[in-house]
């Protein structure tokens, strides 16, 4: 290769990262919307109805793309799992938005990095993949900056910390069901049913607290829902145009926005140890997914 064609290929490599942290941080700030929006229209209508119309809204955002492929994703022989998979996200996402009705914002975002760490345990019991030193220490490391941030003993456990790793911990399961389903379905049809099925899953516990929004409701949800897909959407393209141990650490600029919305809209203000927490929690599940995309690339693994 010539040295031309080197750098061109180098300055290729840089607009790729580029793109990539900017989408992931278009990502993180989409997702800063969402659970500020969830936050403030929850005075209104209650977390279980948000969650079903965020799901319906989103379904009506993507509906342009099932226009597009027809039917054809939906073709599998484990409708069975992807109907868990759905139950287990709704019942994620009405436990994380219960929490985001009566905790302040930054502190369920910092907790909410906690998902990747639950996966990884899970997987080990269900999957039966193989943990070694160095990420059950970074696992050890990310669930110490949980404790650093709700500090059990040095002061109350709130009913949101609680319902908040909660989510993590069925969001982590959610996961380790996705990882099963892409070894025999494509990733358009575990998305497919996941958009398919978490509307009428999420109604059902909806209808239970069923209030009809106001003008200024209908616009909160829909923020919601567009936030939401739109959050989703680019953080796959970000991990789609770059690696993601190197866009990762933009997510993090998700409690940046949270905290400042809280601060603005909310009055809340984050104490010290949930920057901490945040961080530690962070840096484990970064070096978890640096570790994973590492063996998976090895030769032994291929």
């Amino acid at each position: 290769m010539s040295p031309a064609e080197r750098d061109a290929e180098d300055a290729g490599g840089r607009g790729d990262v580029l793109r990539g942290a900017l989408l992931m941080a278009a990502a993180a700030a989409c997702y800063a919307i969402l659970h500020g929006s969830v936050r403030y229209i929850s005075s209104d209508i209650h977390p279980f109805e948000v969650t079903f119309f965020r799901n319906l809204f989103g379904f009506l955002v993507l509906l342009p793309w099932f226009v597009m492929h027809g039917l054809q994703p939906l073709r599998t022989r484990r409708f069975g799992l992807h109907l868990l998979r759905a139950g287990s996200n709704v019942v994620a996402m009405l436990m994380f938005f219960m929490a985001l009705s009566m905790t302040p914002l930054a502190l369920v975002q910092a907790l909410g990095f906690t998902a990747p760490l639950f996966t990884t345990v899970l997987a080990i019991f269900i999957l039966g993949e193989r943990v070694r030193l160095r990420r059950w220490t970074a696992l050890i490391a990310g669930f110490v900056g949980a404790l650093a941030i709700i500090r059990p003993g040095l002061q109350p456990v709130d009913t949101g910390s609680l319902l908040t790793l909660g989510s993590a911990a069925v969001w982590g399961f959610t996961l380790v069901i996705i990882k099963v389903l892409s070894r025999t379905d494509s990733a358009v049809t575990i998305t497919a049913y996941m958009v398919l099925l978490m509307s009428p899953l999420s109604l059902i516990p909806a209808l239970f607290f069923w209030t009809w929004p106001d003008p200024a409701g209908w616009f909160w949800l829909v923020v919601c829902g567009v936030s939401g897909t739109a959050a989703q959407l680019l953080m796959a393209q970000s991990f789609r145009v770059a690696e993601a141990t190197v866009v990762l650490p933009f997510d993090f600029t998700k409690i940046v926005w949270g905290a400042l919305i809280g601060y603005v809209v909310f009055g809340e203000v984050v104490d010290i140890w949930t920057w901490i927490g945040a961080a530690v929690i962070f840096a484990g599940v970064t070096y978890i997914t640096y570790r994973e995309r590492k063996l998976a690339a090895s030769p032994e693994r291929a």
